[in-house]
């Protein structure tokens, strides 16, 4: 495994990290893959309160309670259940927060969060108080980081101006390039991390048959599928490519791939082990479909 400094934090993590999200609720299973995780070099494990009702985080810091000193936990805030437990409303306020990295505390049995991410945002929210919030925590030892979790350029711009993020969490891969166009040059030279998910596209770039993809038709997607399968051989696999092409991207930190069994994880791992992509298979890979830009929120 091979580590990557945290933005400007002093941290480093895994070029592969554990997204948490997908986790089974058979805990003895989910236990035996993130101990797995950990023991192939893994660090950095990202959950949020959202997730199952909060049980996703309760798993992780059962799961990770005998080595909590040795990873990076990261979580996320700002979506608050409903009193009727139907769905979600967005709450970006300072009580807020505030209240939740409690809950969040004792769901992981930790006393320190080491990135607290606010898990979405718009250019509307009171985002002096959301900083102000995560400043205070910071001050007060709960958390150590705190960074976003985003894809819209106006909100990461605003952030990257007014406060002190250590990263950016947003979806990029061969299939969703839209952070080349503004945002990943943007976070690198501010020295902010990019944590990557959706690398290999909900599986699209690891086997599953073809299917529409944000604007991309299910022929549009097909042909990216054909194209990478003349890179791979019996030594490295499509979704391997897809990852690599991820990581060799100057400005990412991490690919956050959601494990579900030993074999994904391994086969993920895999990616960092085998042929490197050269410059002439980056350039093909770049040129095969027309990258998609940003509609909403530039």
């Amino acid at each position: 495994m091979k580590y990557r400094r945290l933005g400007n934090s002093d941290v480093e993590i895994s070029e592969i990290s554990f997204g948490c999200m997908s986790l089974e609720e058979d805990f003895e299973k989910t236990k035996e893959l993130i101990h797995l995780a950990f023991d192939k070099g893994i660090n950095y494990f990202d959950t949020a309160d959202l997730y199952q009702n909060g049980n996703n985080e309760e798993m992780l810091g059962k799961a990770v309670k005998s080595f909590r000193n040795k990873i990076i936990i990261g979580t996320k805030v700002g979506n608050q259940p409903r009193e009727n437990g139907e769905g979600w409303d967005w709450n970006p306020s300072k009580k807020y927060i505030i209240n939740s990295v409690e809950k969040s505390l004792t769901r992981l049995k930790t006393d320190y969060i080491d990135l607290y991410q606010l898990h979405g945002g718009t250019i509307d929210d009171p985002i002096e108080e959301t900083i102000d919030a995560f400043e205070t925590l910071k001050a007060e030892g709960k958390i150590r980081y705190y960074g976003i979790s985003s894809i819209r350029p106006n909100v990461i711009r605003e952030y990257i101006k007014h406060s002190r993020i250590s990263s950016v969490m947003m979806q990029y891969s061969l299939l969703d390039r839209r952070p080349e166009e503004s945002c990943l040059e943007l976070l690198q030279k501010n020295n902010i991390a990019v944590l990557s998910r959706g690398s290999i596209a909900k599986g699209l770039l690891a086997g599953k048959k073809a299917k529409e993809y944000l604007e991309y038709i299910s022929s549009d997607v097909d042909i990216v599928i054909k194209k990478l399968k003349q890179l791979s051989n019996e030594d490295r696999t499509i979704g391997q490519i897809a990852i690599q092409f991820v990581l060799n991207h100057k400005s990412i930190t991490s690919s956050v791939v959601g494990f579900r069994t030993e074999h994904q994880l391994q086969e993920c791992i895999k990616a960092l082990e085998i042929q490197q992509l050269s410059d002439e298979e980056l350039n093909y890979l770049q040129n095969i479909i027309q990258p998609l830009l940003y509609k909403n929120h530039r």
